[in-house]
């Protein structure tokens, strides 16, 4: 009897960094799914739409980083609905073929945020918050702080003028973010019950050069190349909690996993892994 082919991948422009292959093959191997297999492929921007029509019968789903979260969006056929407030999917499903094949988006990033976050001991009440970018990530950030209940966070941006899509986005969440400068984050975040910084690997490096003596919250920094991030070793020096990225790729990941497979996601081998691929690094 001939094992059926399962894919599924990552998308993303870099992507050969990226940790996902490992926790996907370790969920198919603790599930038995001999038949899958899940890769890192470079994709761009301008690529996606081509790549997207030439899928074959053998895709499963895809996972998408950035900076892909935003342009998949016209090129689906159906947007979950979280996915569609949030303005961001990071996860493509694939179903049937031919001309009966339909791509439907959806975001799981929210989910593995707000389980980062319990991690660090958060769970609901949060009265401050900020976010330090402006991209998809810090859209799905806004969504999962209004779930912990802080539905006014303060925003760090290099340039407010790039935060069109984000403001759209809080719109239709019913959030209300208050953009600020990214000079003037290191005080003020020092004081928010939650930080979450989506900004690239040593983006907020200055940041952390400028934190006060004490810090009173949780920061969570999705960063994880390197690990822990600059910010993340200033917060911890300080007398913060502190939860990596990694986490929240976990979290997400075997949400998308359950969503793929149809199968409950193996966290502790996933989280095996994770972990030793780290330790390699």
């Amino acid at each position: 009897m001939t094992t059926a082919v399962h894919r599924a991948a990552v998308l993303g422009h870099p992507v050969a960094h990226s940790l996902s292959p490992v926790l996907h093959a370790a969920a198919y191997a603790a599930l038995g799914l001999d038949g899958w297999r899940y890769d890192a492929v470079d994709v761009t921007e301008d690529a996606l739409a081509t790549f997207l029509r030439d899928l074959d019968p053998t895709w499963a789903g895809l996972s998408l980083t950035m900076p892909l979260k935003q342009t998949v969006l016209p090129l689906l056929d159906h947007v979950e609905p979280l996915a569609e407030v949030v303005g961001a999917v990071n996860t493509v499903l694939v179903h049937g073929a031919g001309a009966g094949r339909t791509l439907t988006g959806a975001n799981t990033d929210v989910h593995g945020l707000v389980r980062a976050l319990g991690e660090a001991g958060v769970v609901d009440g949060v009265r401050t918050g900020a976010v330090l970018g402006a991209g998809a990530t810090a859209a799905s950030t806004l969504a999962a702080l209004a779930q912990l209940g802080c539905t006014s966070p303060r925003v760090y941006v290099r340039t407010q003028a790039r935060a069109g899509g984000l403001l759209r986005a809080a719109h239709r969440m019913g959030v209300e973010p208050r953009l600020c400068r990214l000079d003037d984050a290191a005080a003020e975040i020092a004081r928010a019950d939650v930080v979450v910084s989506t900004l690239p690997a040593h983006a907020a490096d200055g940041v952390a050069a400028a934190l006060p003596a004490s810090v009173r919250g949780a920061l969570l920094d999705v960063c994880y190349d390197p690990s822990p991030t600059a910010l993340g070793s200033a917060w911890a020096a300080r007398g913060g909690a502190v939860v990596g990225g990694e986490r929240m790729l976990l979290h997400q990941a075997a949400e998308q996993v359950r969503l793929m497979t149809g199968r409950v996601a193996p966290h502790d081998a996933m989280d095996a892994a994770l972990r030793g691929a780290l330790a390699a690094a």
